[in-house]
Order: structure tokens, then sequence, then C-alpha cells
């Protein structure tokens, strides 16, 4: 191998563990920072997640449901229940009202037992790409860090989040030299299941 070629080896694999480190560093540090102009909402319910329903004093009623790919959940007396983008609160209050045709002043209880559908996905250039299961939500930056942060061949000034479906899919650009050096955080956003961060 050539001195040249022993340089440049030896400067790409320093920059990447330059990279690693102030990830790690700017990961941890804004950890407990909102994104800008953002403050986390309550968490709404993905197919794939598991909730436990109950209802009082009705022991027949008490069960673990999953939410399926239609987004819906089915329970007995209530019937079919559309789950998708709504709190645990929401389909609680759903219920309640569906069984009141059946049972006098019910009161029931609905409880998030397992995120199994709140995922997003880090592609390209980063050295664990795939699913991440986000519980209940990451940023931009927090997702790289998990994904073992970019190789030495990511330009990281050019990653982008890849949000929506079909025509109504649109790009989230993210500079990670800005957001390292505390500069335009508002683009370190949190991260919607779906999402997909693409470091080219």
């Amino acid at each position: 191998m050539s001195s040249s070629a022993s340089r440049t080896e030896r400067t790409g694999a320093a920059g990447l563990r330059r990279f690693s480190a102030s990830l790690l560093v700017v990961a941890f540090a804004i950890v407990s920072w909102p994104s800008f102009g953002q403050s986390p909402a309550d968490y709404t319910l993905k197919p794939g997640d598991k909730i436990d329903v109950a209802v009082w004093k009705e022991t027949e009623l008490q069960k673990s449901v999953v939410i399926r790919p239609d987004g819906k959940f089915s329970f007995p007396l209530a019937g079919e229940i559309n789950a998708t983008n709504r709190s645990v609160e929401q389909v609680r209050v759903e219920i309640e009202s569906r069984l009141k045709r059946y049972i006098p002043e019910p009161v029931v209880t609905v409880s998030l037992a397992e995120i199994g559908g709140n995922r997003i996905y880090v592609l390209g250039q980063v050295n664990k790409p795939g699913a991440i299961l986000m519980n209940p939500q990451l940023n931009v930056l927090q997702a790289l860090s998990i994904a073992g942060g970019g190789t030495a061949f990511a330009k990281l000034d050019d990653i982008f989040v890849l949000r929506g479906s079909g025509a109504a899919q649109r790009t989230l650009p993210f500079r990670y030299s800005q957001v390292s050096a505390g500069k335009n955080l508002e683009q370190n956003i949190y991260l919607e299941s779906g999402d997909v961060v693409v470091v080219p």
C-alpha cells in the first residue's frame, strides 16, 4: 500500500471516530431538549400495538388486544373499534360509550401494554441500518445515534427524512454540521411512525 493511500485511510478512520464521538455527545446533550418549536404530544396508537382493556366488575370483559393492520380491533359488545392515530383515552371513551347500551354506568380502563407498531427506519451510510422501535418518540439525532452513526462515506449534510406515502411523500432536510453546532435545531424533528431517515 502506498504512503498516500495509508494516510488517506488513517484520515478517514480518524474522521469516523470523531464523528461517532461527537454524535454521541450531541445526542446525549439533546436527549432532554424538545425539538425547536415542538412539544411531545400524547402517544397515538398504531397497527401492531397491544392494549389491555378491562371493564370493572365484568370479568368476561377483560382482555388484551392487538391492533390489526387495518388499524382496528374487536371487543365484546363494543364491536369494531378504530384505534389508529387515536390516544388511549379516546379509545377508552369510545368503548365506554358503546357499552352503555348493555351495562349501566360501565367503568372502562385501557392501558398500553406493548408498543409494537411505532417504528421508524434508518437507511444508507450508517453502521446499523434497519428498523428502530420508538418508545415512544425519537428525534433525528437520537435515531442516528441508535443506528451507530455514519460510515466514513456518509454525506452528513445531505441527510433527509422521508415522510408520508404515495403522492403525499415529502422530504425534510437534516444538516448534521448545523445541528451539532447548536444551530437550526428545528431540523432535529420528532420522528413519526413510518418515517425513513436516509443517510446518502
